[in-house]
């Protein structure tokens, strides 16, 4: 058992501990350092905040209007997209949502209409994959699906370059061309004046970026060593793209998405003009993967 003189000992050395100050191993190194971590870290916010990129402002913008030709050459000929997205109901409201979401269609003329409506379609986000969702076709690297067998045809003026048999679905590995595996690509011109072969795409190719009015695009599913051109149509693009009549603008689709509401005249009413606002959308994956620059 302790004795009373050891008791009183250990409680004269807690007592005198008492109000005395820890001190940290090594000086005041250490408390230092946490500090100037601290204050690093902090400037390092701040410098980041302050550096963040500026919106994507690159063309195309909301105020753009260009047009490309495109067309889907399949096994031995060509075809485009039916419908021109622009349906309205009675009250002279959009109908199709995939249509709202971009602004970016057709009309039925192998020629795409790109006046974006949001963001989505915009700046580096204007890629030949949000024109083709418009349409609800998948396009990846090894197929191409048409959302049904109405959705894809041949151009009207063009029906001698239709192929010999439309697919919903074509697959490499499963669908055959003539007796021939084929593979899917896709061809960027520059402009519809260009005579080079193009820039072939392998992959990634919804990210291939629309980067001025007047390019062409081409979807192929043909046999390797197979010749891959223009569209037969898309000399015609200037023409085509002047047919545009009924442009819709920014400023009057903000109208028709908030109010609802119809102008009169004349005692009459007419809907709003088209138009439309813009939207934060997820930037591109950048541009879809190149083989060659023939």
């Amino acid at each position: 058992m302790a004795s009373s003189s050891s008791t009183k000992k250990a409680a004269k050395l807690a007592q005198k501990g008492k109000g005395q100050k820890v001190r940290f191993q090594g000086g005041t190194i250490f408390p230092l350092a946490v500090a100037i971590t601290l204050i690093v870290g902090l400037g390092l916010i701040v410098y980041a905040r302050q550096t963040v990129p500026a919106a994507d402002q690159s063309p195309p913008t909301i105020n753009d209007h260009w047009h490309a030709a495109y067309g889907f050459y399949l096994c031995d000929g060509w075809v485009m997209l039916n419908g021109n997205l622009e349906e309205r109901n009675s009250q002279g409201q959009f109908t199709n949502t995939d249509f709202i979401r971009s602004g970016i269609h057709s009309h039925d003329d192998g020629v795409i209409h790109w006046h974006p409506y949001t963001s989505r379609a915009t700046g580096r986000n204007a890629t030949l994959g949000v024109f083709l969702e418009s349409y609800q076709v998948e396009l990846d690297d090894e197929s191409i699906k048409f959302p049904s067998a109405g959705s894809v045809g041949p151009n009207p003026e063009f029906v001698a370059e239709a192929p010999s048999e439309i697919l919903t679905e074509y697959i490499e590995g499963e669908t055959q061309c003539d007796g021939e595996d084929a593979e899917v690509t896709v061809v960027a011109w520059g402009s519809f004046t260009d005579t080079d072969g193009g820039n072939r795409y392998i992959a990634n190719m919804n990210n291939i970026h629309v980067d001025n009015d007047g390019m062409v695009f081409g979807i192929y599913f043909t046999p390797d060593g197979t010749d891959q051109v223009m569209p037969p149509w898309a000399p015609d693009l200037p023409e085509l793209g002047a047919i545009d009549s009924g442009q819709l603008r920014p400023e009057d689709l903000e109208s028709l998405l908030e109010t609802e509401t119809q102008t009169s005249i004349d005692g009459g009413t007419v809907p709003p003009s088209d138009t439309l606002v813009d939207d934060d959308a997820d930037a591109g994956d950048g541009a879809g993967d190149t083989e060659d620059d023939g």
